[in-house]
């Protein structure tokens, strides 16, 4: 076989094959981290406090995730994927073990988000080798396994959370990943042979203005949705500074994409309706998904009673349909072109399923708790993959790594959103049903003081027992309201999208280009 610019070929077929379970047993941990702490965090708030940071647990790992993918990519490109990916194991196994050893919410937050800095390493650093190792021709079975991954992450995060909670420590969903970490530097590092082929300097350089622009905005946007109407007034200078934030970066932003030489996100690409439509309702979707995976739980184990191991199995209709619904949407639009009709379906299931959760209460048996997942599990499986294919049939074959990108971002900022804002919306809630019942002492003693846990739970009177659960219960309430909302809007933007005729079937030479030009990795030409 011929050498490959950029690799030395490994070998055997044996490193090979090893070097790539490896790699996507890595991918697999950054996806994990997203949904392994939500069956754990009612455990976590009650050891650490801080009820009404709750959300930033997650909010500040996507958000860091997203921000450092298109940098990560950006330093593979120009001093070697090798070193760069192994750097972000590093990062990433730093920031696990540090938020493990957290004392109180405020280190743990901090030390997600240096977490999630080295995860969105993982990810874009295991695609780029991934594309340098496999050939051409092999590239398209390996992209397939790489997208089975993420409802496989949606379905074992919240049971290995679970039951490393239940059997061990909550603060063993971040030690889990040392082992593994470890595995992964040694298997790379000694297995993986890359000759260093960096981009020349003067050829490309990272976008770092465009970068901290996108996440100053979204951070103020995240802080504003958070605070406003609960910590401050709508009206609060606070509030109005944080708009007027957002509201330049996000212009300043675009200005800076538009005349950027190695943009983080391509303004051409938004040209396309298709392609537009699908990042928005990609940015929606990825909301109301980990809203809803992070606070279910809660309701789970509070009010159903059910331990962290068990809530998480009792979330398993809601990720199992959304395994299904990938899967057969993924086939039906690989048999012909129906941009309109699954993004349509999509959001009319996601709304159903919002609807039908709002009627989960005190006395809601568990199995019919946990089958009422199920719809809204359909619906967002329908979008995420009608939103993924119509965004690779919206790009030219030379910028699909950068839309494939773009869309992986746009998923991971909406869930930073949606966890943050909806978050603020179940405390919020939560809090108000305490301090009614029990009276402001009692309440803020429950939700800040470390007594309200799913264990002593059972050992309370059953007032202060029938309040909790009856809060928990509201603020759930809250945050699938927030959730039905979005859907509502999700579903009038899917009647936009246009249906467009299949392409020409491209020669056997153009799809093999295409394969290869087709898996580079997450963010804006990572794997080039």
């Amino acid at each position: 076989m011929p050498r490959r610019p950029g690799a030395e070929p490994v070998t055997s077929a044996v490193r090979l094959r090893a070097a790539f379970a490896v790699l996507l047993l890595a991918m697999l941990l950054a996806m994990l981290d997203n949904t392994v702490v939500g069956t754990a965090m009612p455990t976590i708030v009650a050891e650490l406090g801080g009820l009404d940071h709750l959300s930033w647990v997650v909010a500040a790992y996507t958000l860091t995730t997203a921000a450092s993918t298109p940098v990560w990519g950006k330093l593979g490109d120009l001093y070697g994927r090798k070193g760069a990916y192994l750097s972000s194991v590093v990062l990433f196994l730093v920031g696990s073990v540090l938020s493990g050893l957290a004392q109180d919410m405020g280190q743990l937050i901090a030390f997600r988000a240096l977490q999630g800095v080295g995860a969105g390493g993982l990810m874009v650093g295991a695609l780029s080798v991934i594309g340098v190792l496999v050939p051409a021709r092999d590239r398209g079975r390996t992209q397939s396994m790489v997208g089975v991954m993420l409802p496989v992450a949606f379905v074992g995060g919240p049971l290995l959370g679970g039951f490393l909670t239940d059997h061990l420590s909550w603060r063993w969903a971040f030690y889990v990943n040392v082992p593994v970490g470890l595995v992964a530097l040694l298997a790379v590092g000694t297995g993986v042979r890359l000759r260093t082929d960096r981009t020349s300097r003067s050829g490309g350089r990272v976008d770092y203005l465009g970068v901290a622009l996108l996440t100053v905005a979204i951070l103020a946007l995240t802080l504003l949705g958070s605070w406003g109407g609960s910590r401050y007034a709508w009206a609060a200078p606070q509030i109005v500074a944080l708009g007027a934030v957002t509201a330049v970066a996000l212009a300043w932003f675009v200005r800076v994409e538009q005349r950027a030489a190695d943009p983080v996100i391509l303004p051409r690409l938004f040209r396309g309706r298709n392609f537009a439509l699908a990042q928005l309702l990609s940015f929606l979707v990825g909301a109301i998904l980990l809203a809803v995976v992070n606070y279910l739980p809660q309701y789970m184990q509070f009010v159903q009673g059910a331990s962290s191991t068990v809530s998480g199995l009792l979330l398993l209709p809601v990720m199992l349909g959304m395994l299904a619904a990938q899967l057969t949407t993924g086939r039906l639009m690989g048999q012909g072109r129906r941009d309109r009709v699954f993004p349509i379906l999509g959001g009319a299931v996601t709304i159903t399923g919002t609807l039908l959760l709002l009627l989960l209460g005190t006395h809601t048996t568990t199995v019919a708790a946990s089958a009422l997942t199920l719809v809204i599990g359909v619906g967002i499986g329908l979008l995420m993959q009608s939103t993924l294919l119509t965004t690779m049939s919206s790009a030219p074959p030379r910028d699909m790594g950068a839309a494939t990108g773009t869309v992986t971002l746009m998923r991971t900022i909406g869930g930073s959103l949606g966890v943050a804002v909806l978050g603020a919306v179940y405390v919020n809630r939560m809090e108000s049903v305490l301090v009614e019942r029990l009276g402001e002492r009692a309440g803020g003693r429950l939700t800040t003081g470390g007594e309200l846990t799913p264990a002593l739970l059972g050992d309370m009177p059953g007032t202060v027992r029938a309040a909790v659960q009856e809060a928990v219960t509201s603020g759930l309430h809250g945050v699938l309201a927030g959730a039905a909302l979005l859907s509502a809007i999700m579903f009038g933007f899917a009647w936009l999208v246009r249906d467009v005729p299949p392409p020409p079937k491209p020669s056997a030479q153009d799809a093999s280009t295409a394969g290869g030009s087709g898996q580079t990795a997450v963010g804006t030409n990572a794997a080039e």
